[in-house]
C-alpha cells in the first residue's frame, strides 16, 4: 500500500463553504458532456446514441472513421435524423490518431456534407483547416460550429507555445478551439487549465493519459466548453477518458463550478482508491462545494508547488503524512497522519469485541506483541500508533535494513519477512500488514503462510480491495479475529473529512456508502 501514497489534496471546510443544492442539485457550470460514438455500422451507432441520451450526455461525437462501409450521403442523413442529441462529426485520420487511412479530399468532403445536412458541430484538424475553409468557399451554415483541433500525443508544451497554438487555431477560422495534449506528469495539466481559464474564445482543453484525468473533470471549474464521457469503461476515443457515469455520479460533474474546492487522493497507483466515492457522496449530501479526485502523482513536492492556489485545498496519501490541508487565509500547508488513527482504533475495537472488554479500560493493545509487516509510510504510522498505546512492536520487512531503521526510530525489534514464518515467541500476538501484498489484481498473494498465523489472536490488513484478502481469510480459518482495511479506511476518512470541512463527519452516511463495497 506504500506505493499508493494516498495524499488528500483538500481545502479546509470553512473555505469550502456549505452550499444548499436543493433536492435536484444545482448545475454550476455550462460545460457539456460529449459521448464518443464508435461503431462499425450506422445501426449500432443509432443504439449507442440513444444510450448516450439515456445516461445524461449533452451531445454525441460521431466518429465516422470507425464505420466499416461508409456511404457519406445516406449515412450522415440517417445519423443526423436518428440522433436524439446534438451531433459533432469527426472523421479522424491516422496521422492525427484516428482510423481513416485514405485520401484527404473524400474525408473533407464528407465533413462539409455533414455541415450542409444539419450537423451541430464539425471537428477539423488544424493541419487541414485551411483546405477545409477553401472547400466551403464561405458557405458555412450558421447553425454549425467549427471546432478546429490539435492533438499532441508526445507531451504538453509550455504556456507560451500553447498560447501561440490557440492563436493559430483561432486564425484558422475556429468557432471553438480544441487542444488535446499528453501528460508526462500531473503538473502538465496546470498549463492547460491556465490557457482554458484565460481564453477569450470557447475552448476545449484536455490532457490525455491517466495523469491527465483531472483535466477531464476540472474543465468544468476552469470554463472548458466540453469534456468527453464514454458509455463503457475502457472503450475510449482517446486515452484517459472517464465514463459518463463516473463524471455524473462519482465526481458530481454538474455541481462543479468556478468556486469549487479541489480535494484528492495522491498515489501511484491510485485508480483503485475508493476515497472519491466516499468523499464526493458526502460532499454532495452535506452540501459542500467540493470535488474529490484521483491524483496520479510522481513527485509530491512538484505537485504541491504547481497547484498552489487555495482552491486546491486538501489531499490524502498513505504515508508518514497522509493528510495535507492548505490553510485558506495564507495558503500554508499543514500535514497530519490519520491512517494510524483509523487502523489502531479499528484494531482496538476488534480486540475489545473478541475479549468482551468495555471501552473504559485502557488500550487493549497495552503489553501486546504487535508485528507490523512493511517499513514504508503506513508501517511507520501504525508502528508509532501501537507503540503509543503501550504495545511491544516488531517490524518485519523484505529487507532487514529497512526494518532495522524503523525499529530503531520507534524503539522496537526488526526481523525479515522470511523470519516471520517461524516467529512465535508467544501466543496471542497481533499482526498488521501495511504492504500492498494481496491487493487487486494479485489477490492470490499473502505476506505470510497460513501455518504461521496460528500464534496470532488478531490479524489486520490495510489492503481493502478486496475487502477479505487471502491473509484475512486464512487468519480467520486459523482462529484469529480479523480487522479489514475497510474499517481503517472509514476510520481515517472521518478524521480527514473533519479536517477538510471543519464539520462533523457524517459517520452513518460513510458506513452506508462503503457497505456497497
Amino acid at each position: 500500500m506504500d506505493s499508493a501514497s494516498n495524499v488528500l489534496l483538500a481545502s479546509s471546510p470553512s473555505a469550502a463553504a456549505a452550499v444548499g443544492m436543493g433536492s435536484g442539485g444545482v448545475r454550476r457550470n455550462p460545460t457539456l458532456i460529449c459521448t464518443p460514438i464508435m461503431a462499425d455500422s450506422v445501426d449500432k451507432m443509432a443504439i449507442l446514441m440513444a444510450e448516450a441520451k439515456s445516461v445524461g450526455a449533452d451531445l454525441v461525437e460521431i466518429r465516422l472513421d470507425s464505420l466499416k462501409d461508409f456511404n457519406p450521403n445516406s449515412d450522415i442523413k440517417t445519423l443526423i435524423l436518428h440522433s436524439p442529441l446534438p451531433t459533432l462529426f469527426t472523421y479522424r485520420p491516422m496521422w492525427e490518431g484516428g482510423q481513416y487511412n485514405g485520401d484527404e479530399k473524400p474525408r473533407l468532403d464528407a465533413l462539409r456534407l455533414a455541415m450542409e445536412l444539419g450537423a451541430d458541430y464539425i471537428d477539423v484538424e488544424l493541419k487541414v483547416a485551411h483546405e477545409f475553409n477553401e472547400l466551403l468557399r464561405g458557405n458555412k451554415p450558421g447553425k454549425c460550429k467549427l471546432i478546429v483541433s490539435s492533438h499532441n500525443y508526445e507531451n504538453t508544451p509550455s504556456v507560451e507555445e500553447l498560447g501561440n497554438l490557440v492563436a493559430r487555431i483561432q486564425a484558422a477560422g475556429a468557432d471553438i478551439v480544441k487542444i488535446a495534449t499528453t501528460a508526462l506528469d500531473i503538473s502538465d495539466v496546470a498549463r492547460i487549465f491556465q490557457i482554458t481559464v484565460h481564453s477569450q474564445v470557447p475552448i476545449i482543453g484536455l490532457v490525455m493519459g491517466e495523469r491527465g484525468l483531472i483535466s477531464r473533470i476540472l474543465c468544468a471549474k476552469f470554463g472548458g466548453y466540453l469534456t468527453f464521457g464514454t458509455l463503457e469503461s475502457g472503450v475510449v476515443s482517446a486515452p484517459g477518458q472517464p465514463t459518463i457515469k463516473d463524471l455524473l455520479d462519482l465526481y458530481n460533474f454538474r455541481l462543479i463550478g468556478p468556486d469549487t474546492k479541489v480535494f484528492g487522493i495522491i498515489g501511484k497507483p491510485v485508480g483503485h482508491s475508493k476515497s472519491p466515492v466516499l468523499f464526493n457522496e458526502a460532499f454532495k449530501s452535506v452540501g459542500i462545494n467540493g470535488v474529490y479526485v484521483h491524483l496520479l502523482v510522481d513527485d509530491i513536492a512538484r505537485f504541491l508547488q504547481t497547484y498552489s492556489s487555495t482552491d486546491f485545498a486538501g489531499f490524502q496519501s498513505i504515508g508518514a503524512v497522509n493528510c495535507i490541508i492548505r490553510r485558506q487565509n495564507d495558503g500554508k500547508l499543514f500535514g497530519y497522519n490519520t491512517d494510524y488513527v483509523g487502523a489502531i482504533s479499528a484494531i482496538e475495537e476488534g480486540l475489545r469485541a473478541s475479549q468482551n472488554v468495555s471501552n473504559t479500560v485502557g488500550s487493549p493493545l497495552a503489553g501486546k506483541l504487535f508485528v507490523v509487516i512493511g517499513a514504508g509510510g503506513a508501517g511507520k504510522a501504525l508502528a508509532y500508533g501501537a507503540k503509543e498505546k503501550g504495545a511491544r512492536v516488531v517490524i518485519a520487512n523484505r529487507t532487514y535494513e529497512r526494518a532495522k531503521v524503523l525499529a530503531d526510530i520507534i524503539g522496537g525489534d526488526a526481523i525479515t519477512l522470511a523470519d516471520l514464518e517461524n516467529f512465535h515467541p508467544e501466543d496471542g500476538m497481533i499482526l498488521a500488514n501495511t504492504t500492498s501484498i494481496g491487493m487487486q489484481p494479485k489477490v492470490d498473494e499473502t505476506p505470510v503462510s497460513k501455518n504461521a498465523l496460528r500464534s496470532y489472536s488478531l490479524v489486520f490488513d490495510a489492503v481493502y480491495t478486496p475487502k477479505i484478502t487471502r491473509l484475512l481469510r486464512e487468519a480467520e480459518e486459523s482462529g484469529a479475529k480479523i480487522v479489514t482495511g475497510l474499517e481503517m479506511f472509514i476510520g481515517q476518512a472521518y478524521e480527514q473529512f473533519e479536517r477538510f470541512t471543519e464539520l462533523p463527519a457524517p459517520k452513518e452516511l460513510f458506513q452506508k456508502i462503503m457497505s456497497k463495497y
